[in-house]
């Protein structure tokens, strides 16, 4: 068990360094324009130019952007915190409600013919489009941003679930027939344990359409987390604490996929990488 450990630990430095060469070049590119005078900075301001908005981002945002000030009176991470705290809720319900109605929907047919029209229906509109109605049940607060999240990813995923249930490969349902299996416990141990690594691909690729919708309400319905940075750093027209607002958004979002990538190994630790 340990020798596949060594074997990633090489792989996973790589990649490290790869993303350091990688956004070392992009941040390079952009300050060797402004020096050149290439780019406005005042719209375009440099990386060391927006970080350094970090010493005077305090009396920018709190308390406009987080319910208080957390860490050494760094107000964004209080923005931080608040955002995270909605995408986890929304990611969480929609996970669960989606795997369930999906799997209802594949159990019951006349559940299915009632409800996956609809749900089809639905899943094409993008979750920014929901944030009207959201406002207008939940007033403005935490409530919108979380049922964006929840909106953006429950259609899309129960979808996926009725599909991978239907490709579930039949010599698998057969034989668990065939050993005695009843309905009920081919769903439970053969048909979820073959969806799961789908379902976790598919969320993967949804999550940033997600992260997307909830960055959105932040920006209208909300008023607090990383969104609503940038809508301060406009009414303020500072380009600087927009693009700061932007940059902390992008790392979070990064952070998160590599989190979730881990929580995905972990879960399904039984599944391999190809390598091509």
């Amino acid at each position: 068990m340990r020798r596949p450990a060594r074997r990633r630990t090489p792989g996973a430095a790589m990649n490290a360094v790869w993303w350091f060469i990688s956004v070392g070049l992009f941040i390079s590119l952009w300050e060797l324009s402004a020096a050149l005078g290439w780019i406005n900075v005042l719209i375009l301001p440099p990386p060391h130019m927006f970080i350094a908005e970090i010493q005077n981002q305090a009396q920018f945002l709190s308390p406009r952007v987080g319910d208080a000030r957390v860490g050494a009176n760094f107000a964004a991470l209080a923005a931080i915190l608040s955002t995270l705290q909605r995408v986890i809720i929304g990611v969480t319900l929609a996970f669960v409600s989606a795997v369930t109605f999906g799997g209802l929907a594949s159990y019951f047919r006349l559940f299915r013919n009632l409800t996956m029209p609809t749900i089809t229906l639905l899943a094409p509109i993008a979750p920014v489009a929901w944030i009207p109605l959201a406002i207008l049940i939940f007033g403005v607060g935490n409530l919108v941003a979380i049922f964006v999240v929840f909106i953006g990813i429950f259609f899309t995923l129960t979808l996926a679930t009725v599909t991978c249930v239907n490709n579930v490969d039949q010599v698998y349902i057969n034989t668990a027939r065939v050993l005695g299996a009843n309905r009920r416990q081919v769903m439970r141990h053969v048909v979820l344990p073959a969806i799961i690594p789908n379902i976790f691909v598919i969320l993967r690729m949804n999550f940033f359409g997600a992260w997307t919708g909830v960055l959105a309400a932040e920006m209208v319905g909300v008023n607090t987390g990383l969104g609503a940075i940038i809508m301060v750093g406009r009414s303020m027209f500072n380009a600087r604490l927009m693009f700061l607002g932007m940059a902390l958004i992008g790392i979070v979002g990064y952070l998160l996929d590599v989190a979730f990538a881990q929580v995905q190994k972990r879960v399904l630790w039984w599944k391999g990488t190809a390598n091509v």
